[in-house]
Protein backbone atom coordinates (compact mmCIF):
# COMPACT_ATOMS: atom_id res chain seq x y z
CA UNK A 1 0.00 0.00 0.00
CA UNK A 2 2.80 2.25 0.84
CA UNK A 3 4.39 1.58 -2.73
CA UNK A 4 1.14 2.12 -4.23
CA UNK A 5 0.33 5.15 -2.34
CA UNK A 6 4.20 6.86 -3.20
CA UNK A 7 3.08 6.51 -6.65
CA UNK A 8 -0.08 8.17 -6.35
CA UNK A 9 1.50 10.69 -4.98
CA UNK A 10 4.20 10.76 -7.82
CA UNK A 11 1.51 11.01 -10.34
CA UNK A 12 -0.16 13.64 -8.40
CA UNK A 13 2.87 15.75 -8.58
CA UNK A 14 4.07 15.37 -12.21
CA UNK A 15 -0.11 16.03 -13.01
CA UNK A 16 0.71 19.33 -10.66
CA UNK A 17 3.46 20.16 -12.65
CA UNK A 18 2.15 19.24 -16.04
CA UNK A 19 -1.03 22.05 -15.39
CA UNK A 20 1.34 24.51 -13.65
CA UNK A 21 3.64 24.57 -16.60
CA UNK A 22 0.67 24.84 -19.13
CA UNK A 23 -1.16 27.36 -16.91
CA UNK A 24 2.16 29.39 -17.54
CA UNK A 25 3.05 28.82 -21.18
CA UNK A 26 -0.97 29.73 -21.23
CA UNK A 27 0.05 33.12 -18.94
CA UNK A 28 3.00 34.28 -20.82
CA UNK A 29 0.33 34.81 -23.83
CA UNK A 30 -0.07 38.82 -23.99
CA UNK A 31 -2.18 40.32 -26.22
CA UNK A 32 -3.13 43.61 -27.11
CA UNK A 33 -6.11 44.47 -29.91
CA UNK A 34 -5.19 43.23 -32.95
CA UNK A 35 -3.43 39.94 -31.41
CA UNK A 36 -4.54 36.27 -31.07
CA UNK A 37 -3.48 32.97 -31.36
CA UNK A 38 -3.44 33.37 -35.18
CA UNK A 39 -3.75 36.43 -36.62
CA UNK A 40 -1.44 39.87 -35.94
CA UNK A 41 -3.43 42.99 -37.14
CA UNK A 42 -1.18 45.47 -39.01
CA UNK A 43 -2.61 48.68 -40.03
CA UNK A 44 -1.09 50.94 -43.27
CA UNK A 45 -1.61 54.55 -44.88
CA UNK A 46 -0.06 55.08 -48.20
CA UNK A 47 -0.36 57.75 -51.21
CA UNK A 48 -2.15 55.05 -54.31
CA UNK A 49 -3.36 57.96 -55.64
CA UNK A 50 -2.62 61.67 -55.59
CA UNK A 51 0.88 63.97 -55.85
CA UNK A 52 3.26 60.89 -54.71
CA UNK A 53 1.25 57.91 -55.86
CA UNK A 54 4.45 56.90 -57.46
CA UNK A 55 5.31 55.78 -53.40
CA UNK A 56 2.23 53.93 -53.59
CA UNK A 57 4.12 50.28 -54.99
CA UNK A 58 5.57 50.69 -51.34
CA UNK A 59 1.99 49.60 -49.70
CA UNK A 60 1.53 46.61 -52.26
CA UNK A 61 5.38 45.19 -52.04
CA UNK A 62 4.91 44.88 -48.45
CA UNK A 63 1.23 43.26 -48.93
CA UNK A 64 3.07 40.58 -51.20
CA UNK A 65 6.10 39.98 -48.58
CA UNK A 66 3.62 39.30 -45.74
CA UNK A 67 1.19 37.39 -48.16
CA UNK A 68 4.78 35.12 -48.84
CA UNK A 69 5.34 34.85 -44.86
CA UNK A 70 1.91 33.69 -44.48
CA UNK A 71 1.71 30.70 -47.25
CA UNK A 72 5.06 30.16 -45.08
CA UNK A 73 3.40 29.52 -42.00
CA UNK A 74 3.38 32.86 -40.51
CA UNK A 75 5.29 34.58 -37.51
CA UNK A 76 5.24 32.26 -34.62
CA UNK A 77 2.19 30.29 -36.14
CA UNK A 78 0.64 33.51 -36.54
CA UNK A 79 -1.33 35.24 -39.85
CA UNK A 80 -0.23 38.75 -40.61
CA UNK A 81 -3.97 40.55 -41.65
CA UNK A 82 -2.51 43.91 -43.64
CA UNK A 83 -4.69 46.63 -43.86
CA UNK A 84 -3.87 49.53 -46.11
CA UNK A 85 -5.73 52.44 -47.08
CA UNK A 86 -5.28 55.07 -49.77
CA UNK A 87 -4.88 59.16 -47.71
CA UNK A 88 -3.89 60.39 -51.26
CA UNK A 89 -0.59 62.30 -49.73
CA UNK A 90 -3.43 64.33 -47.82
CA UNK A 91 -2.88 64.60 -44.03
CA UNK A 92 -6.96 65.15 -43.17
CA UNK A 93 -7.90 62.14 -44.68
CA UNK A 94 -4.51 60.43 -42.95
CA UNK A 95 -5.85 61.58 -39.65
CA UNK A 96 -9.39 60.15 -41.15
CA UNK A 97 -7.71 56.48 -42.00
CA UNK A 98 -5.41 55.95 -38.57
CA UNK A 99 -8.50 56.70 -36.80
CA UNK A 100 -10.66 53.87 -38.70
CA UNK A 101 -7.59 51.90 -38.81
CA UNK A 102 -6.67 52.27 -34.61
CA UNK A 103 -10.91 52.15 -33.25
CA UNK A 104 -12.73 50.90 -36.16
CA UNK A 105 -10.06 48.34 -37.57
CA UNK A 106 -8.54 47.87 -34.18
CA UNK A 107 -4.94 47.24 -35.13
CA UNK A 108 -2.07 46.06 -33.35
CA UNK A 109 0.26 49.02 -34.94
CA UNK A 110 0.47 50.88 -37.75
CA UNK A 111 3.76 50.35 -39.75
CA UNK A 112 5.11 52.00 -41.99
CA UNK A 113 2.49 54.83 -43.16
CA UNK A 114 4.16 57.15 -45.96
CA UNK A 115 5.52 60.85 -45.93
CA UNK A 116 6.69 63.68 -43.50
CA UNK A 117 3.09 65.55 -43.70
CA UNK A 118 0.92 62.19 -43.44
CA UNK A 119 2.80 61.09 -40.29
CA UNK A 120 2.84 64.27 -38.58
CA UNK A 121 -1.23 65.13 -38.46
CA UNK A 122 -1.19 61.64 -36.84
CA UNK A 123 1.69 61.99 -34.75
CA UNK A 124 -0.05 62.92 -31.41
CA UNK A 125 -2.70 60.81 -31.82
CA UNK A 126 -0.59 58.00 -32.13
CA UNK A 127 1.03 58.45 -29.00
CA UNK A 128 -1.90 59.72 -26.71
CA UNK A 129 -3.38 56.20 -27.77
CA UNK A 130 -0.76 54.86 -27.48
CA UNK A 131 -0.31 52.75 -30.45
CA UNK A 132 2.95 51.69 -32.36
CA UNK A 133 3.37 54.29 -35.70
CA UNK A 134 6.09 51.93 -36.03
CA UNK A 135 8.79 52.29 -39.01
CA UNK A 136 7.64 55.35 -40.73
CA UNK A 137 8.11 55.51 -44.25
CA UNK A 138 10.41 59.36 -44.19
CA UNK A 139 13.53 60.89 -43.02
CA UNK A 140 12.21 63.34 -40.55
CA UNK A 141 14.60 63.76 -37.81
CA UNK A 142 11.49 64.57 -35.58
CA UNK A 143 10.46 60.70 -35.27
CA UNK A 144 13.63 59.69 -33.26
CA UNK A 145 12.17 61.35 -30.23
CA UNK A 146 11.41 58.58 -28.25
CA UNK A 147 11.83 60.67 -24.93
CA UNK A 148 8.53 62.85 -26.26
CA UNK A 149 7.36 60.20 -28.36
CA UNK A 150 7.60 56.95 -27.29
CA UNK A 151 5.39 55.96 -29.94
CA UNK A 152 6.49 56.56 -32.89
CA UNK A 153 10.02 55.63 -34.57
CA UNK A 154 11.67 55.86 -38.15
CA UNK A 155 13.39 53.42 -40.54
CA UNK A 156 15.63 55.03 -43.34
CA UNK A 157 18.53 57.40 -42.71
CA UNK A 158 17.01 60.76 -41.61
CA UNK A 159 16.72 63.52 -43.93
CA UNK A 160 18.92 66.26 -42.47
CA UNK A 161 21.81 64.00 -41.79
CA UNK A 162 21.32 63.34 -45.91
CA UNK A 163 21.82 66.74 -46.87
CA UNK A 164 24.76 67.30 -44.35
CA UNK A 165 26.37 65.10 -46.05
CA UNK A 166 25.78 66.65 -49.49
CA UNK A 167 27.44 69.94 -47.83
CA UNK A 168 30.44 68.23 -46.72
CA UNK A 169 31.07 66.92 -50.20
CA UNK A 170 30.48 70.43 -51.66
CA UNK A 171 32.58 72.04 -49.13
CA UNK A 172 35.11 69.87 -49.84
CA UNK A 173 35.06 69.62 -53.32
CA UNK A 174 33.37 72.85 -54.60
CA UNK A 175 34.60 75.23 -52.15
CA UNK A 176 33.62 78.42 -54.78
CA UNK A 177 30.12 76.78 -55.53
CA UNK A 178 27.05 78.93 -56.06
CA UNK A 179 24.30 76.62 -54.88
CA UNK A 180 20.86 76.89 -56.09
CA UNK A 181 17.80 74.83 -54.03
CA UNK A 182 14.53 73.31 -55.04
CA UNK A 183 12.42 72.63 -52.32
CA UNK A 184 8.93 71.02 -51.47
CA UNK A 185 7.26 73.69 -49.08
CA UNK A 186 6.53 71.44 -45.95
CA UNK A 187 7.59 69.71 -43.27
CA UNK A 188 9.91 67.20 -45.43
CA UNK A 189 10.75 69.51 -47.62
CA UNK A 190 11.75 71.97 -44.59
CA UNK A 191 13.50 69.38 -42.77
CA UNK A 192 16.27 68.34 -45.54
CA UNK A 193 16.92 72.01 -46.16
CA UNK A 194 17.72 72.42 -42.56
CA UNK A 195 20.26 69.77 -42.72
CA UNK A 196 22.35 71.44 -46.11
CA UNK A 197 22.13 74.84 -43.58
CA UNK A 198 23.42 72.98 -40.62
CA UNK A 199 26.03 71.30 -42.56
CA UNK A 200 27.10 74.85 -44.73
CA UNK A 201 27.40 76.14 -41.59
CA UNK A 202 29.30 79.61 -42.20
CA UNK A 203 29.23 79.00 -45.67
CA UNK A 204 25.47 78.82 -46.17
CA UNK A 205 25.64 82.45 -48.16
CA UNK A 206 26.68 79.86 -50.47
CA UNK A 207 23.21 79.51 -50.81
CA UNK A 208 22.75 82.09 -53.76
CA UNK A 209 18.78 80.99 -54.89
CA UNK A 210 16.09 79.12 -53.15
CA UNK A 211 12.63 77.78 -54.41
CA UNK A 212 9.69 76.39 -52.40
CA UNK A 213 7.28 74.45 -54.56
CA UNK A 214 3.82 73.24 -53.14
CA UNK A 215 2.75 69.32 -54.28
CA UNK A 216 -0.45 71.10 -55.75
CA UNK A 217 1.28 72.29 -58.18
CA UNK A 218 0.94 70.31 -62.11
CA UNK A 219 4.41 71.04 -62.54
CA UNK A 220 7.64 72.71 -61.62
CA UNK A 221 8.91 74.38 -64.68
CA UNK A 222 8.73 77.48 -64.27
CA UNK A 223 10.88 76.98 -60.65
CA UNK A 224 13.40 75.42 -62.49
CA UNK A 225 14.08 77.91 -65.46
CA UNK A 226 14.71 80.58 -62.55
CA UNK A 227 16.93 78.78 -60.37
CA UNK A 228 18.91 78.84 -63.84
CA UNK A 229 18.64 81.97 -64.16
CA UNK A 230 20.15 82.73 -60.63
CA UNK A 231 23.71 81.82 -62.63
CA UNK A 232 23.91 78.41 -59.34
CA UNK A 233 26.51 75.89 -60.35
CA UNK A 234 25.41 72.98 -58.17
CA UNK A 235 21.42 71.94 -58.00
CA UNK A 236 20.26 70.98 -54.73
CA UNK A 237 16.99 68.50 -55.93
CA UNK A 238 14.42 68.59 -52.66
CA UNK A 239 11.09 66.54 -54.72
CA UNK A 240 9.01 63.99 -54.11
CA UNK A 241 9.50 61.30 -57.56
CA UNK A 242 7.11 63.37 -59.66
CA UNK A 243 8.39 66.63 -58.96
CA UNK A 244 12.45 65.14 -59.38
CA UNK A 245 11.83 63.97 -62.40
CA UNK A 246 9.81 67.02 -64.27
CA UNK A 247 12.93 68.76 -62.53
CA UNK A 248 16.00 66.30 -64.50
CA UNK A 249 13.61 66.39 -67.45
CA UNK A 250 13.23 70.40 -67.91
CA UNK A 251 17.27 71.26 -66.85
CA UNK A 252 17.85 68.76 -69.86
CA UNK A 253 15.42 70.54 -71.93
CA UNK A 254 16.93 74.34 -71.12
CA UNK A 255 20.05 72.85 -71.31
CA UNK A 256 21.15 73.33 -67.39
CA UNK A 257 23.84 71.52 -66.60
CA UNK A 258 24.91 71.94 -62.62
CA UNK A 259 26.53 69.83 -60.02
CA UNK A 260 22.80 67.94 -59.39
CA UNK A 261 22.48 66.52 -55.87
CA UNK A 262 18.93 64.71 -55.83
CA UNK A 263 17.29 63.40 -53.04
CA UNK A 264 17.40 59.83 -51.72
CA UNK A 265 13.75 59.47 -51.37
CA UNK A 266 13.46 60.34 -55.16
CA UNK A 267 16.80 57.93 -56.07
CA UNK A 268 15.07 55.11 -58.08
CA UNK A 269 16.05 54.69 -61.44
CA UNK A 270 12.90 53.06 -62.30
CA UNK A 271 9.92 55.75 -61.02
CA UNK A 272 12.63 59.01 -61.60
CA UNK A 273 15.54 58.51 -63.94
CA UNK A 274 13.87 56.38 -66.55
CA UNK A 275 11.21 58.54 -67.11
CA UNK A 276 13.75 61.65 -66.95
CA UNK A 277 15.17 60.43 -69.21
CA UNK A 278 19.07 58.65 -68.48
CA UNK A 279 20.27 61.56 -70.86
CA UNK A 280 19.41 64.30 -68.64
CA UNK A 281 19.91 62.38 -65.17
CA UNK A 282 24.12 61.70 -65.74
CA UNK A 283 26.27 62.51 -63.21
CA UNK A 284 23.35 63.36 -60.95
CA UNK A 285 24.47 62.52 -57.20
CA UNK A 286 22.49 60.98 -54.56
CA UNK A 287 23.22 58.78 -51.65
CA UNK A 288 22.25 54.95 -50.69
CA UNK A 289 21.38 52.58 -47.91
CA UNK A 290 20.44 49.82 -50.05
CA UNK A 291 21.57 47.87 -52.93
CA UNK A 292 20.56 48.82 -56.74
CA UNK A 293 18.76 45.97 -58.73
CA UNK A 294 20.19 47.70 -61.22
CA UNK A 295 23.97 47.46 -60.49
CA UNK A 296 25.81 44.44 -61.76
CA UNK A 297 28.16 44.16 -58.42
CA UNK A 298 24.81 42.55 -56.64
CA UNK A 299 24.26 39.50 -59.57
CA UNK A 300 26.21 36.77 -57.45
CA UNK A 301 24.91 38.78 -53.63
CA UNK A 302 22.51 36.35 -52.09
CA UNK A 303 20.28 38.71 -50.38
CA UNK A 304 19.68 39.91 -54.10
CA UNK A 305 18.86 37.21 -55.64
CA UNK A 306 16.54 36.45 -52.64
CA UNK A 307 14.94 39.74 -53.36
CA UNK A 308 14.80 38.88 -57.06
CA UNK A 309 13.21 35.94 -56.62
CA UNK A 310 10.15 37.69 -54.27
CA UNK A 311 9.71 39.52 -57.50
CA UNK A 312 9.17 36.56 -59.68
CA UNK A 313 7.51 35.00 -57.59
CA UNK A 314 5.16 36.47 -54.81
CA UNK A 315 4.95 40.56 -56.93
CA UNK A 316 5.50 40.07 -60.67
CA UNK A 317 3.79 43.47 -61.40
CA UNK A 318 7.11 45.05 -59.39
CA UNK A 319 9.56 46.94 -61.20
CA UNK A 320 12.73 45.82 -60.25
CA UNK A 321 14.33 48.82 -61.42
CA UNK A 322 11.99 50.72 -58.61
CA UNK A 323 14.02 51.63 -55.58
CA UNK A 324 10.82 51.68 -53.77
CA UNK A 325 10.12 48.19 -54.13
CA UNK A 326 14.07 47.71 -52.32
CA UNK A 327 12.44 49.89 -49.33
CA UNK A 328 9.41 47.97 -49.02
CA UNK A 329 11.16 44.60 -48.58
CA UNK A 330 13.81 45.86 -46.26
CA UNK A 331 11.52 47.65 -43.98
CA UNK A 332 8.76 44.50 -44.26
CA UNK A 333 11.88 42.46 -43.10
CA UNK A 334 12.42 44.70 -40.08
CA UNK A 335 8.98 44.48 -39.02
CA UNK A 336 9.30 40.67 -39.35
CA UNK A 337 12.51 40.41 -37.11
CA UNK A 338 10.50 42.43 -34.42
CA UNK A 339 7.35 40.46 -33.93
CA UNK A 340 9.54 37.69 -34.45
CA UNK A 341 11.18 38.37 -31.42
CA UNK A 342 8.20 39.88 -29.38
CA UNK A 343 7.21 35.80 -28.95
CA UNK A 344 3.30 35.33 -27.50
CA UNK A 345 3.58 38.81 -25.84
CA UNK A 346 1.69 40.70 -28.38
CA UNK A 347 1.22 43.78 -26.57
CA UNK A 348 1.81 47.49 -27.76
CA UNK A 349 4.26 48.02 -25.39
CA UNK A 350 6.60 44.72 -26.08
CA UNK A 351 6.15 45.88 -30.26
CA UNK A 352 7.91 49.02 -29.29
CA UNK A 353 10.20 47.31 -26.68
CA UNK A 354 11.61 44.87 -29.13
CA UNK A 355 11.74 47.78 -31.96
CA UNK A 356 14.06 49.35 -29.41
CA UNK A 357 16.87 46.63 -28.92
CA UNK A 358 17.58 45.92 -32.55
CA UNK A 359 21.43 44.86 -32.73
CA UNK A 360 23.29 44.79 -35.47
CA UNK A 361 19.93 43.62 -37.47
CA UNK A 362 20.59 43.33 -41.27
CA UNK A 363 18.07 42.83 -44.32
CA UNK A 364 18.91 41.12 -47.25
CA UNK A 365 18.97 44.55 -49.62
CA UNK A 366 20.82 46.70 -46.82
CA UNK A 367 24.58 47.71 -48.01
CA UNK A 368 27.33 45.70 -46.92
CA UNK A 369 28.60 47.37 -43.85
CA UNK A 370 25.13 49.25 -42.75
CA UNK A 371 23.77 47.89 -39.76
CA UNK A 372 20.12 48.54 -37.83
CA UNK A 373 20.73 49.96 -34.61
CA UNK A 374 18.22 50.58 -31.86
CA UNK A 375 18.16 51.56 -27.82
CA UNK A 376 15.59 52.93 -25.61
CA UNK A 377 17.36 56.67 -26.19
CA UNK A 378 17.81 56.06 -30.58
CA UNK A 379 15.21 55.47 -32.38
CA UNK A 380 16.66 55.85 -35.61
CA UNK A 381 17.01 52.10 -36.67
CA UNK A 382 19.61 52.86 -39.77
CA UNK A 383 22.15 56.06 -39.63
CA UNK A 384 24.39 55.33 -42.49
CA UNK A 385 24.78 56.25 -46.01
CA UNK A 386 27.22 56.06 -49.00
CA UNK A 387 27.65 58.40 -51.96
CA UNK A 388 26.56 57.19 -55.20
CA UNK A 389 27.03 59.15 -58.82
CA UNK A 390 24.53 58.00 -61.95
CA UNK A 391 25.98 56.51 -65.17
CA UNK A 392 24.81 55.30 -67.72
CA UNK A 393 21.84 53.23 -66.83
CA UNK A 394 22.95 52.55 -63.07
CA UNK A 395 24.15 54.16 -59.82
CA UNK A 396 27.64 54.21 -58.85
CA UNK A 397 28.88 54.10 -55.51
CA UNK A 398 31.60 56.11 -54.48
CA UNK A 399 33.35 57.42 -51.12
CA UNK A 400 33.40 55.06 -47.48
CA UNK A 401 30.09 54.42 -45.79
CA UNK A 402 29.80 57.62 -43.65
CA UNK A 403 28.13 57.16 -40.00
CA UNK A 404 25.75 60.12 -39.52
CA UNK A 405 24.81 61.78 -35.80
CA UNK A 406 21.56 60.63 -34.81
CA UNK A 407 20.90 62.29 -31.75
CA UNK A 408 17.64 63.03 -31.51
Amino acid sequence: MPAIASRVATLSTVLALSVATSGAALAQKKYDPGATDTEIKIGNIMPYSGPASAYGVIGKTEAAYFKKINAEGGINGRKINFISYDDAYSPPKTVEQARKLVESDEVLFIFNSLGTPPNSAIHKYMNSKKVPQLFVATGATKWNDPKNFPWTMGWQPNYQSETQIYAKYILKNMPNAKIAVMYQNDDYGKDYLKGLLDGLGAKKTMIIAEESFETSEPTIDSHIVKLKASGADVFINIATPKFAAQAIKKMGEIGWKPTHFLNNVSASVGSVLKPAGYDNSQGIISAAYLKDPSDPQWNNDKGMKDYLAFLAKDFPEGDKLDNSSVVAYGVAQTMVEVLKKCGDNLTRENIMKQAASLKDFNTEVLLPGIKINTSATDFAPISQLQLMKFKGEKWELFGDIISADTSG
